[in-house]
């Protein structure tokens, strides 16, 4: 069968797209009009998707909670939990939903073609006949209900999304992008918020959810996407005949509505909270944005990505830079964001004061106007464009497939004009246009129009004020109180029987023969051999080369590998502010800025790393690596090797002032991203309590790297205490910077290797040599059981230890226990019940073990969930297809597809780690073979990490007074 020979679709285009080795079909469903855009080529990690537009109409997050909810059952698949049954027993590659400011958009992926089909399907049965019109009680457990356990409780709300949003809420970074997009879009549907405020979330009728429902999730109003090798025939005629096909054509009123522009610039003020001892001093937001035309002008879409990086986010940029030369915030940065039919570009300063709001406006105007009249910095604008011609190009999304992230990008045109999927995607051309607009004034006229005379611009001042979430904790309380006291004995109890009544549905199992219904793939479906890793030891003039022999379409992915075995365990914080200042600074030859310029231009960038290696054979020894890495082309290699000899052997660190603005934007964005991703912080740093590997992770990324930083900002700003940073950089480069540190890891075929071997020896003989005061790295854990306060509304929660110190060994089934927990017991108690947004397990080869939650309301009540998981693990029942579900779950997780780099890093891993293949078989073997008594006999592990009590919390003031007993330290995240 051809998709010409399908009665049910219209053809409203077809053509080859050489820039995505793609043949493309744009379709019309003829009964409903339902929007269809295919990619038919060769990848095996297939995707498929279905949107539809949801613009709505105030900021209860009703296309947020729909999203959620029509993934908790459908006709075909009545079970309270179809998504998680997938999650924890599908090869899927990717497996989501997301809610966007104007389209809520489901994506699948997988590799396996019984796989992928099951995944289509239950998501077409879940947008389109939801399980949410028989029972109120999903809507409840995902969207919002009121709480209370008896008669004399007081009255709360809880819901996983009103938890979610309320951890949305306490991001200050999270916050000003909302208010940027309301302040210039009031009277669209970019003037309230998609995914919910949790001031308006509980204002949301069961009624006018479902009627969103109806409105929006009908086949009208979809956007289909298939990407990769299936018969895209049999794909469509499946979708028509199960599906779209049982709908008539229904007008649904969802176009987007442009803003009108202003008639004069606005100004904005907004405040968000900060706990009552930080200091309101340098700590506004301040930010210049303006309306760019439109996302259907495929130039401007790039262009504006260019102007971004030569004019502010490059380090140097000349916006950046006045604005830090006067004092004006510690982060300065632009942000463009071209996924909205009216793009928005802002000029941000962090942790500037309300009083500076006319000098960084005037600021900002002088500037553009000088690079008008001046013109833009050509070398800046060809490295902006080299450096976005490389990521479009490389097509390297790590473990997302290409698939997966071109679908989601052709929204940004398809959802505002239905004949125009591909013209973001579709660049190469685009580039090509750009590319012969730098000699000319195209950019310059960019800025004139858009950023200089565009009236249609705010300037937002995102002020802190103290206490804030506390006092609308207060409000609510008091709100909910009178609520209370205003109902009548009958409606109490009422509300009393309806918490009993939903806590009875979500521990109430799900009829077994309903879970057969989903799909399940078999034992003999799944690929018994381990993946192989792939490298060769080879060497020159006694340089050691790691080559991983793997086609990467002409491009070379270098990695520079120096041992820190000599740097004593006080000096790790110091290695990371080495890695965060290289690159970063002038050097003998460039200025930072100019160096930085170089980097784009010739390569597809340069990043360093600190990371650990645990020996697989003794996973009490583990080697710390300083690593370099660089993508390039293959032509470019020796720039290449003479950029990081530049950068590692001639940078001067004895520039103070340059010293001060790198600390200080480390520590604007290390003081939000702790708290933003306060899960990942507190189990690096319960962890480091008792395993030296995680300790030397905090050191360099975590809260302890984070404490040192904020000793350095206050060193700096002595004439002695920059010296003396200065030179520990300087003593560091010539410790660790040395031939007999060094290997150099390298991806590619033999083409790619060939210029390698030289390089290399001639990169060698570059580093230093002289005598240098050695340390040496060892290291020393305490346990000190640690709570972080932070202004927000939600905590992370962790429990972690280390099961190796206590005579276990690693099992591979111990991947199946993490799908298992983290989609059953923690799931069904932290977040199910709970309402927690995220909950997570995790079991390393070296021991590291943690349970964590994510947007928690709870405290307490996680840390005894944890505490009772070894006991359900000893009494866990569960027949032959849950287990299967489980190693399916894990498998899929083991195997997500890995693109060439990823090939490399595994070799490089396999390499450090010393690991031996048939000992990655044994695991996979141990995975493959797990039965409900391998489960049960897990509960040692638990037991065994969770003896250490090792806890960790990032929350707020009040929860964690309620828990004091559990910590021996409270202070500040970000102390004041």
């Amino acid at each position: 069968m051809r998709i010409e020979d399908l009665d049910a679709y219209e053809i409203v285009e077809k053509r080859r797209i050489e820039d995505l080795n793609s043949e493309s079909y744009l379709l019309s469903h003829k009964k409903t009009k339902a929007r269809i855009a295919l990619l038919s080529n060769d990848e095996e990690n297939k995707v498929f998707s279905i949107g539809f537009r949801t613009p709505p109409k105030d900021s209860t997050g009703v296309a947020h909670i729909i999203e959620h909810t029509v993934l908790c059952g459908s006709k075909e698949f009545p079970i309270k939990d179809p998504f998680v049954e997938l999650v924890k027993g599908s090869l899927n590659t990717f497996l989501n939903a997301m809610t966007y400011p104007d389209k809520t958009v489901y994506p699948i992926a997988s590799c396996n073609d019984a796989d992928f089909q099951n995944l289509m399907h239950v998501y077409l049965d879940a947008v389109f006949y939801p399980n949410i019109y028989k029972t109120d009680k999903i809507f409840k457990q995902e969207g919002w209900h009121y709480e209370m356990e008896d008669e004399s409780s007081d009255l709360t709300i809880n819901g996983v999304v009103y938890n979610e949003m309320k951890g949305a809420f306490s991001s200050a970074d999270d916050v000003l992008s909302r208010e940027i997009q309301n302040s210039l879009y009031p009277d669209t549907t970019y003037g309230f918020e998609s995914g919910g405020d949790p001031d308006h979330i509980y204002e949301l009728t069961y009624e006018d959810y479902l009627n969103f429902h109806r409105k929006y999730y009908h086949p009208s109003n979809s956007y289909i996407y298939l990407y990769g090798n299936m018969d895209m025939a049999e794909k469509l005629d499946y979708i028509d005949k199960n599906y779209l096909s049982k709908f008539d054509y229904l007008k649904v009123d969802s176009e987007i509505a442009s803003q009108e522009g202003f008639s004069s610039p606005k100004e904005v003020r907004k405040p968000y909270s900060i706990l009552e001892s930080d200091s309101e001093s340098k700590n506004t937001y301040l930010s210049y944005n303006c309306s760019i035309g439109s996302t259907l002008d495929r130039k401007t879409y790039i262009a504006f990505d260019i102007l971004d990086y030569a004019l502010c986010s490059a380090p140097g940029a000349p916006i950046k830079k006045a604005l830090i030369d006067k004092g004006i915030g510690q982060d300065v940065y632009s942000e463009y964001d071209n996924g909205i039919k009216q793009p928005v570009f802002s000029i941000i300063a962090k942790n500037a004061d309300s009083s500076q709001k006319d000098d960084f406006v005037k600021t900002i105007v002088e500037v553009l106007e000088k690079q008008v009249k001046d013109g833009i910095d050509k070398k800046a604008l060809m490295a902006g464009l080299n450096y976005d011609e490389f990521k479009y190009r490389e097509a390297d999304f790590g473990r997302f497939p290409k698939g997966l992230l071109y679908g989601l990008q052709i929204y940004d045109s398809w959802l505002y004009d239905d004949k125009l999927p591909w013209i973001h995607v579709e660049a190469n051309n685009t580039f090509a246009e750009l590319k012969k607009e730098v000699d000319g004034d195209y950019f310059e006229k960019l800025i004139v129009k858009y950023l200089l005379d565009n009236n249609h611009k705010t300037v937002l001042m995102l002020e802190p004020e103290k206490g804030l979430t506390e006092k609308k904790d207060a409000e609510l309380s008091k709100k909910l109180a009178a609520y209370k006291d205003s109902l009548s004995a009958d409606e109490i109890k009422r509300i009393v029987k309806e918490t009993k009544e939903l806590k009875e549905y979500q521990e109430t199992p799900d009829d077994p023969e309903d879970l057969k219904k989903i799909p399940l793939l078999k034992l003999e479906d799944l690929k018994k051999e381990a993946e192989q890793f792939k490298y060769e030891e080879r060497e020159m003039d006694g340089v050691k080369i790691l080559f991983h022999d793997i086609f990467t379409n002409g491009i070379d992915y270098l990695t520079f590998v120096f041992d820190l075995k000599n740097i004593d365990a006080k000096d790790l914080p110091y290695a990371a502010v080495l890695k965060k200042v290289l690159g970063m600074m002038d050097t003998k030859h460039y200025t930072y800025g100019d160096l930085y310029n170089e980097i784009n231009i010739r390569t597809g960038g340069i990043s360093g790393s600190i990371s650990t290696y645990t020996d697989s054979s003794d996973v009490k020894k583990f080697e710390t690596a300083f690593e370099i890495s660089v993508k390039v082309l293959h032509d470019n290699l020796s720039y290449a090797f003479e950029l990081v000899k530049e950068i590692l052997t001639c940078t001067k660190f004895d520039d103070t002032k340059r010293l001060k603005e790198i600390f200080g934007e480390q520590y604007a964005r290390l003081s939000s991203d702790l708290s933003s991703a306060g899960h990942q912080t507190a189990a690096l740093r319960a962890m480091s309590y008792v395993s030296p590997a995680a300790f030397v992770s905090d050191q360099v990324s975590g809260i302890g790297y984070f404490r040192t930083l904020e000793e350095l900002l206050k060193k700096v700003e002595t004439d002695e205490g920059a010296k003396e940073i200065s030179e520990h950089l300087y003593r560091l480069c010539k410790i660790i910077f040395r031939p007999e540190n060094l290997f150099v890891d390298i991806t590619g075929t033999e083409k790619e290797y060939e210029n390698v071997p030289k390089e290399s020896v001639l990169f060698s003989k570059s580093l230093f040599t002289e005598e240098c005061e050695k340390g040496h790295l060892e290291i020393t854990t305490r346990r000190k059981n640690e709570a972080f306060v932070t202004a927000g509304q939600v905590q992370y929660v962790c429990r972690a230890g280390n099961y190796a110190n206590k005579g276990l060994k690693y099992n591979g089934a111990l991947r199946v226990l993490k799908v298992m927990m983290g989609y059953d017991y923690l799931w069904k108690n932290i977040r199910v019940v709970g309402g927690a947004y995220g909950c997570m397990s995790s079991y390393a080869k070296n021991g590291d073990s943690a349970f964590v939650t994510y947007r928690d309301p709870n405290l307490q009540n996680s840390i005894d969930v944890f505490e009772k998981a070894s006991d359900y693990l000893k009494n866990f029942e569960a027949d032959d297809r849950v287990i299967l579900q489980y190693i399916i779950g894990a498998i899929s997780d083991l195997d997500t597809p890995k693109t060439p780099s990823g090939k490399g890093t595994y070799g490089l891993t396999a390499y450090m780690c010393h690991a031996k293949m048939e000992n990655i078989q044994k695991n996979r073997d141990e995975l493959l073979g797990t039965t409900k008594e391998t489960i049960r006999s897990l509960a040692a592990y638990v037991d065994a990490f969770m003896e250490d009590n090792c806890v960790c919390v990032i929350g707020t003031a009040d929860k964690i007074e309620e828990s004091k007993n559990l910590f021996n330290v409270v202070e500040q995240l970000v102390k004041a």
